[in-house]
């Protein structure tokens, strides 16, 4: 059976690819991806068998904007919170103190502008926010202009003027805690952590005793480290945190439109022509 396989559709990080498997596939070509992060496969290792691979940027670029822009909102107007407080049996009041901060005017720093980041930019636009974002290389001009954002070069400094801070980073060994407990104390006391990138670019620990301790007002995550979280994990317990199951890309036509990027990928690897979005080792 394992001579047959020549493409595997990887979704939601399964199968597992390692060294066992590829062995056990020798006419293997190709390994699509169903998202954007690449980071549960060992890229070195899959190349190492002449093996190539693909994700899938163009499909989820929008659902995963959305979630971002969706969490912040979220957070910013404490939605879950109020939630719980209008379906409970004893209301009779919302308190008066239950406050949400004002987005439009607010400033959002985006560290990470690909095609994800850059689509949050054009939400956040419209929703009269001022933008900054850190990259590892600077936009064009024109493409800055058109969002109205600016460039950070250093990290600090967008960490310490932003109200939002949305992370949208691979993960990369460079990106493995990005935010520890130094970057969140130059956050602002008032300021929201958005984590839509993956659970490990933020240090829990240190995120926690930040959330517990006031040095920062507020979380909402999309990803976490594992995912899920043990049940008794204190970032669950936290008033001032929204987690949600790693939504990122699931909506209906995002979905479909995964598979199609991957089939796509699957058929130019199979007949020998370039792969729409093929990812090297770096």
């Amino acid at each position: 059976v394992g001579k047959k396989v020549q493409a595997i559709y990887l979704w939601w990080h399964k199968p597992v690819i390692d060294k066992e498997l590829l062995r056990s596939l020798p006419n293997l070509k190709v390994i699509a991806n169903s998202g954007v992060g690449m980071d549960h496969l060992d890229l070195k290792l899959v190349a190492s068998f002449g093996v190539k691979m693909a994700n899938a940027p163009n499909a989820v670029s929008s659902s995963t904007a959305d979630t971002g822009m969706a969490l912040l909102l979220a957070s910013a107007r404490r939605l879950v919170e109020v939630h719980n407080i209008s379906i409970s049996p004893s209301m009779e009041y919302c308190e008066a103190d239950i406050l949400g901060v004002k987005v439009a005017g607010a400033t959002l720093g985006i560290i990470g502008m690909g095609s994800i980041g850059y689509k949050i930019a054009l939400r956040a636009k419209a929703f009269g926010m001022n933008i900054l974002y850190h990259n590892r290389t600077q936009r064009k001009v024109q493409e800055e202009q058109a969002v109205s954002a600016t460039y950070c070069k250093k990290i600090e400094s967008l960490l310490q003027q932003a109200d939002f801070v949305m992370l949208v980073v691979s993960l990369t060994p460079q990106t493995h805690k990005l935010i520890g407990k130094r970057e969140l104390e130059l956050m602002k006391p008032t300021a929201t952590l958005i984590n839509i990138s993956r659970g490990a670019v933020v240090d829990q620990e240190a995120l926690v005793a930040a959330l517990q301790n006031d040095v920062i007002r507020a979380a909402a995550l999309d990803v976490t480290s594992p995912e899920p979280l043990p049940r008794d994990h204190p970032l669950l317990k936290l008033k001032n945190v929204i987690v949600t199951p790693h939504l990122g890309i699931k909506t209906d036509k995002a979905t479909y439109m995964i598979t199609e990027e991957a089939v796509e990928n699957i058929l130019a690897a199979l007949n020998g022509l370039p792969l729409p979005s093929e990812v090297l080792p770096s």
